[in-house]
């Protein structure tokens, strides 16, 4: 991946992933975030996906490898497909709500 498409992806994930390293360590922990997603091994692919975030958003941007920007990718397309199919009413207590918050995102925060 060339600098000018890492630029890109950088900026693309820190528009979509609005929460905090702290925060998004604290959801990963509550039984909500455990409750959804698909699940082979015990972990929802999003809730792994949530580590790797915490892991990403704290690693100064030159020191990213190019396996984190793949999952930066990976994450800035989920959360748009996702946000794309959302429940027409009680959003804050939804799966679809949980669902991007293990992937970074929490549709009820303001811009």
């Amino acid at each position: 991946m060339d600098d000018d498409k890492k630029d890109e992806v950088y900026d693309n994930f820190y528009d979509c992933v609005n929460m905090q390293p702290k925060e998004l360590e604290e959801w990963l922990e509550t039984e909500e975030s455990k409750s959804v997603g698909d699940s082979d091994s015990g972990e929802s692919t999003g809730h792994k996906s949530g580590r790797r975030i915490v892991e990403i958003k704290n690693t100064k941007k030159a020191d990213l490898t190019d396996d984190q920007y793949e999952h930066m990718q990976k994450v800035v397309g989920y959360i748009h497909r996702h946000k794309a199919q959302g429940p027409d009413d009680d959003v804050e207590n939804s799966d679809w709500r949980y669902s991007l918050m293990n992937w970074g995102h929490d549709p009820c925060k303001s811009d």
